[in-house]
């Protein structure tokens, strides 16, 4: 994959997510229940893509812990959609109906959430700590916006500031580190030297 592609690959999906979360109304009513439902549904195909960044930063430093990373981000992957299909898809429709019970599929939906997200800092944790393998002072800033990020992303979603704020760091967070980090970051080995006489 080109460094562009990776680029796009670790930004867009958070990006996407932060300007859809711009609209994330702050308290389910009747009245949002249908923005609810459809913004959820249109970030469920988004949301699996997050897990990109830290598989696609890990695996161009170590493959073994790429394969980590990828496995954290599969748990990731899965969890945080049980989340978006419940509290969000779900949700959005129970209200919209008026039918109540959201004090049923709420937790739920937060319990499994919470296990993806704790795999998402896991996975950018993982991430971060290989890719300052190509020196800590180039990975330090790209690893604070992640980390913040990924942290900031499990306490409070996509709700505006905070979640949209914590998809920002995301995207600018992986973009740093592929860009610092990444192999055409390292300086350039000197040539070896030919042996005389062959």
């Amino acid at each position: 994959m080109t460094r562009y592609l990776t680029i796009c690959a670790v930004a867009l999906p958070p990006l996407f997510t932060a300007a859809l979360g711009l609209t994330h109304p702050a308290v389910l009513t009747v009245e949002d229940a249908a923005h609810w439902q459809m913004m959820h549904t249109v970030l469920l195909p988004v949301f699996p893509l997050l897990a990109l960044g830290p598989w696609l930063v890990a695996r161009q430093h170590d493959r073994a812990v790429g394969v980590v990373v990828g496995v954290l981000a599969y748990v990731y992957a899965c969890f945080y959609t049980s989340l978006d299909i419940l509290a969000g898809i779900a949700g959005g429709a129970i209200k919209d109906a008026e039918a109540g019970g959201l004090g049923i599929v709420f937790p739920i939906a937060g319990d499994l959430g919470a296990i993806g997200s704790y795999a998402y800092i896991a996975a950018t944790a993982l991430a971060v700590g290989v890719a300052s393998r190509a020196g800590v002072v180039r990975a330090l800033p790209g690893a604070v916006l992640t980390l913040v990020g990924s942290v900031m992303f499990w306490q409070e979603h996509v709700y505006r500031p905070w979640g949209v704020l914590s998809m920002v760091l995301l995207a600018a967070g992986w973009t740093w580190l592929v860009v610092a980090t990444g192999p055409r970051a390292a300086a350039p080995s000197s040539p070896t030297p030919r042996s005389v006489g062959r």
